[in-house]
């Protein structure tokens, strides 16, 4: 009973250290920690009760910035309850669900406050789906209405949806359809009645492969943000630039953050990397919430506008979403200077581990080390722990585990720890790296090969700007490698330059026996790789 007190309360003087380093643990007054606290507790943690404390604690701080200006935090509040009234006389009612496919924009946010003051459940829906899988989505989560931008009327069309929609970011005449802005027009800025319904979020799957899958989140918790803010020096009240979409994991997160932290979100509908580079600079963001893809595209624009944009203001840039491919974190940080921070997780099991800039010049390419209050563990197929130094199924545990899909079943669980889907090892300094998806390692020759490996060696050639692997049968051994590259502009290299390569870094069975040259890779709108259109043109 001792050992476990003391250990509770180490946890919670850690939690505290945390959050006073990150200046949330402020000189409030009594009346604004007495209204904040009613607030918590009335409304809870998520976008109704975290912005609504926002309003209380600074109403005039700009709370969003994007294409049509800028929003304080009380003009969040107002316009979110206008449209929550809004959308209630549309027959949206508590317990229900309200669909959101939005870009960044204020649109999302305000959709997802005005929501949650109602009670009802947020469902996160990738810009980058195609329409039948947005009508299986639809089918199985059964949303009362779509809010979305005017761009993707067509493909709510052809989704066969008939939930009632409201259209959000506008670019032409909009019909018949009611807008967000006609719906905060015409709705009381009066506060709300709390619901006896906390919302609750749902992040879908990437969809690489079939259908995306629901993964709920209740609302945010401190733990979650002592969790990434003990490895990740975010500090209260700074602009940060979230240009990974709002509708992952990782540009959710940072929504959530800047909840309890007071952030400014600077946002544009688009990413493009001269102007990310430019909105950075303009607004002076102290950070940067990004996919790793958006960092390789922002180092492949000419040597002289790089050279143009200034971001010795930038303390951090969190990388989350998918590997740092090659020597990408060296080479911005050589670039740009030493803040940047690779972030490890999945949206099921949330953030794993994370790399600080010290990790990545000492180890590159490491996932890092898990922060506060998570434990990670590798385990063989069995559920046996591996021995230290070899590679295993990684699994992780936290408060923030997801509660399993929407449709039924959850991932695999070893003793209290939830799977990533990923295999990993730990080096003698207690660096996690990840080798990739479980189901992606192929069996060649008697041989296990993982294709990241093989990926990252490729992207590390001066030729090549990105890379994929994957494993196509094979009639001798079973599998065999097939890699496809995208190479550097006015560059030539040959195929058998490129296997030179691979064979002069990686053991010889790892050498793909064919590398195709593409145009460009197939990904998502999250950046991951879609492998599976890279299978099919192997077939």
């Amino acid at each position: 009973m001792l050992a476990k007190a003391a250990g509770l309360l180490a946890n919670e003087l850690t939690a505290l250290r945390v959050l006073a380093s990150a200046g949330i643990i402020y000189p409030y007054s009594p009346r604004v920690l007495y209204r904040i606290a009613r607030t918590l507790h009335e409304w809870g943690r998520g976008p109704a009760g975290g912005f609504t404390t926002l309003a209380q604690r600074h109403p005039d701080q700009v709370g969003v910035i994007d294409e049509r200006g800028e929003l304080t935090f009380g003009e969040l509040h107002r316009r979110s309850n206008a449209l929550a009234h809004s959308l209630r006389d549309l027959g949206i009612r508590e317990g229900g669900s309200v669909a959101i496919l939005c870009r960044n924009h204020r649109g999302f946010i305000e959709a997802s406050i005005a929501a949650a003051k109602l009670g009802a459940d947020l469902l996160y829906l990738n810009t980058a789906f195609a329409a039948p899988q947005l009508g299986e989505v639809f089918a199985r989560e059964k949303p009362a209405a779509i809010i979305y931008d005017q761009e993707f009327t067509d493909l709510i069309e052809r989704s066969g949806s008939r939930a009632t929609r409201v259209l959000a970011w506008v670019d032409s005449e909009p019909g018949d359809l009611p807008t967000l802005e006609q719906l905060i027009g015409a709705g009381s800025s009066d506060d709300l009645v709390p619901p006896g319904h906390r919302s609750r979020s749902v992040i879908l799957t990437s969809g690489t492969t079939g259908t995306p899958k629901g993964a709920p989140r209740s609302e945010g918790s401190f733990d979650a943000g002592v969790a990434l803010l003990s490895r990740l020096p975010l500090k209260r009240g700074w602009r940060t630039h979230i240009a990974a979409p709002l509708f992952h994991t990782w540009g959710w997160a940072h929504l959530n953050l800047a909840m309890l932290m007071g952030s400014t979100m600077v946002l544009r509908r688009r990413f493009d990397p001269e102007d990310c580079l430019r909105a950075v600079t303009e607004h002076r963001c102290d950070s940067m919430a990004v996919i790793p893809v958006m960092l390789l595209r922002i180092m492949h624009l000419p040597h002289d506008t790089l050279a143009s944009y200034d971001l010795s203001h930038v303390k951090v840039v969190a990388a989350s979403g998918s590997a740092l491919p090659g020597d990408l974190g060296s080479d911005w940080m050589d670039r740009f200077g030493d803040h940047l921070f690779n972030i490890y997780g999945s949206t099921e099991v949330a953030w794993v581990t994370i790399a600080q800039p010290a990790d990545l010049r000492a180890a590159p390419g490491t996932a890092g080390r898990p922060p506060h209050a998570t434990v990670v563990r590798l385990y063989d197929e069995q559920g046996t722990p591996v021995r230290e130094g070899e590679p295993g199924r990684i699994f992780v545990g936290n408060s923030m585990l997801f509660e399993g899909y929407t449709g039924g079943g959850s991932k695999d669980m070893v003793e209290g720890l939830m799977s990533t889907g990923d295999v990993g090892r730990f080096d003698a300094d207690g660096l996690l790296f990840v080798e990739g998806r479980d189901d992606e390692m192929i069996v060649s020759g008697g041989e296990n090969v993982f294709p990241q490996e093989v990926e990252d060696c490729l992207s590390r050639h001066d030729a090549v700007v990105e890379a994929a692997a994957l494993g196509v049968d094979d009639a001798e051994f079973g599998k065999r490698l097939r890699a496809f590259v995208v190479l550097a502009p006015s560059t030539e290299v040959s195929e058998d330059d490129l296997k030179d390569w691979v064979k002069q870094n990686l053991a010889r069975y790892k050498v793909p026996r064919e590398i195709v040259v593409l145009d460009e890779l197939p990904r998502n709108a999250t950046g991951k790789i879609l492998k599976r259109e890279l299978s099919e043109e192997t077939s």
